[in-house]
């Protein structure tokens, strides 16, 4: 008789903590200064056409995207809120919001979580780009070389703002909770007693990251652009391709990483996750005792409350 699958699941780092994603909750703990937790728990409320959009190939990498940086807006604000309490700035009224207002605060959250993903994503997509016309435009004509010196030059870009951000102390400890974050999901797929010493010993990095992500759209991005298909003869036509391709760059690294996930246990094929867990070396640091037991406390608790719903195995997302 076969063993039951292991559910994954996923998370992300937040202030001063980690949220966890269950398939009927999603859990975030918050560490306070006075090594209290606070938590948030919010209800998934999964809506019909959407959960059919995640059926489909990709068109559910956007889609996946698009909810994750809607749920990643939420639970930041929340770790964001705690942290100006403490520090004496919370200007939160103390009347309950009424409804109307409710629901201004979860559309606003949503559209500036959407709205923040794709400008990031229009930004890294057409600097590099603009960039490289104006170094190289003028050099040779083979838009293979010059999609290839864009890629180079995204790789780059990206490389040196994780680093530069990952110096400042308060990123720095986001990324300490990121790899705390990662710590958990890998002890628990691993089947181990889950206790901060057990979790410590197990890798920050993760194939499922969202950091992986990252590195494969660009190395997609520089594979579709070289379809002769997609030839371009000015900046402006060479502009606009690449907007227009940012979905199917999206669903077709969405689909990617998942493939990269699926092989991670083959020899061979397990190298092609490779790119994204070099990238987990900048986005995650080692995390202390204190940041394990707040991450460990988050999937503690989304676990019992999917326990309490009855929920099916979770379905796969990404570890952040």
């Amino acid at each position: 008789m076969s063993q039951p699958k292991t559910p994954s699941y996923g998370g992300q780092a937040v202030l001063e903590g980690v949220m966890f994603a269950g398939q009927k909750v999603n859990v975030t703990a918050v560490r306070r200064k006075n090594s209290e937790l606070a938590y948030l728990e919010v209800p998934r409320e999964d809506i019909g056409w959407v959960q059919a959009l995640k059926k489909i190939p990709l068109l559910r990498g956007i889609v996946a995207i698009l909810e994750s940086s809607v749920k990643g807006t939420t639970h930041l604000n929340f770790s964001a809120d705690i942290f100006a309490e403490e520090e004496g700035d919370s200007k939160a009224s103390a009347k309950e919001p009424g409804f109307l207002e409710k629901f201004g605060l979860v559309i606003g959250v949503a559209v500036v979580g959407i709205l923040s993903f794709l400008a990031g994503k229009l930004l890294f997509t057409l600097v590099p780009m603009f960039v490289e016309y104006f170094l190289f435009g003028k050099l040779f004509s083979n838009f293979i070389i010059h999609n290839l010196l864009e890629g180079v030059l995204k790789i780059a870009l990206l490389l040196l703002y994780i680093y530069l951000i990952g110096l400042t102390p308060p990123v720095k400890r986001l990324f300490q909770y990121h790899g705390a974050e990662h710590k958990v999901i890998s002890a628990y797929e691993a089947g181990v007693e889950m206790t901060v010493p057990n979790i410590q010993q197990h890798s920050r990095l993760h194939y499922r990251c969202g950091s992986s992500f990252m590195v494969l759209t660009v190395i997609i991005g520089v594979i579709i652009y070289s379809f002769p298909i997609f030839e371009y003869h000015s900046i402006i036509e060479r502009m606009i391709q690449r907007i227009a391709l940012i979905p199917v760059v999206i669903g077709v690294s969405y689909e990617v990483l998942k493939f990269t996930n699926s092989v991670r246990d083959i020899p061979l094929l397990r190298y092609l996750g490779y790119p994204g867990l070099w990238l987990q070396k900048l986005t995650t640091k080692e995390p202390e005792d204190s940041m394990v037991e707040v991450s460990l406390a988050s999937f503690n608790r989304m676990m019992e409350l999917d326990k309490e719903l009855s929920v099916e195995p979770a379905r796969p997302s990404f570890a952040s």
